[in-house]
């Protein structure tokens, strides 16, 4: 009998704490997105793109890079590619990138928002790893606190730069099939910078960048509050069962 008291108990902990969990991912989820200055960044989220073919047949094309993502550069590794491919399945292990548009029934993959959301896939070249990126110099916007944008994929496997320093990143809310993550950039408001977003491995969807006066959350303080609310359940099932 006591022992289903402790475990009853223990349930009712477990609640709690899974409340308070979800309370604080509400709070994140909160985030506020306004459209704010955007500096001299352009086509953040790539509704810019008028794809020029120069292969292939509907619905997968290779295009130009230039009208696919107009104003970003891409790269696999080092070497920048003028062309890309538009509305291909993004498989194997070799780098790759395509933009997916909507009004192609079939196509492999989803957009996120809009008309249009680019895929990056980092793999290999000849057993060497090669990460998949596009980047973009522009003014960051004074008073800039944070850096936005919906992501689908591996959070472990991308990485954004400002100049040669990654962000940290941090998901502060989302939506059925992507994360917004954010990241404070503070430190370059203002400045001018070459914003890059890289894949080294996996398949990984941006859209929707936006620089915000809005501060996110450090790292840390997500992961200490949820280590915190398991403390504390931890630390109130300890107390039941030793009375």
């Amino acid at each position: 009998m006591e022992k289903a008291k402790q475990t009853i108990h223990f349930m009712n902990v477990t609640r709690l704490t899974r409340v308070f969990v979800k309370s604080f991912l509400f709070v994140l989820c909160a985030f506020p997105r306004s459209s704010q200055a955007q500096g001299t960044f352009q086509n953040l989220n790539f509704e810019l793109a008028a794809p020029i073919s120069v292969g292939g047949g509907e619905p997968t094309f290779v295009v130009t890079t230039a009208s696919a993502l107009p104003y970003w550069t891409v790269y696999y590794g080092s070497v920048q590619q003028t062309q890309i491919s538009y509305n291909d399945a993004v498989l194997g292990g070799e780098p790759w990138l395509t933009l997916s548009a909507t009004g192609y029934p079939g196509v492999p993959e989803e957009v996120i928002d809009g008309r249009f959301t680019p895929f990056l896939q980092g793999g290999e070249v000849n057993g060497v790893s090669t990460a998949v990126s596009i980047t973009q110099t522009g003014q960051i916007p004074f008073g800039t606190q944070s850096l936005l944008f919906d992501s689908a994929g591996n959070p472990f496997q991308m990485a954004v730069l400002i100049g040669n320093q990654e962000v940290s990143l941090v998901p502060v809310g989302g939506g059925p099939d992507y994360t917004i993550y954010g990241g404070n950039i503070s430190a370059w408001a203002g400045q001018t910078e070459q914003l890059t977003f890289s894949a080294s491995l996996g398949n990984w969807a941006i859209d929707d960048i936006t620089f915000s006066t809005q501060a996110v959350p450090e790292p840390n303080t997500v992961e200490l509050v949820l280590t915190a609310a398991t403390m504390l359940g931890l630390q109130r099932w300890r107390k039941a069962s030793q009375s």
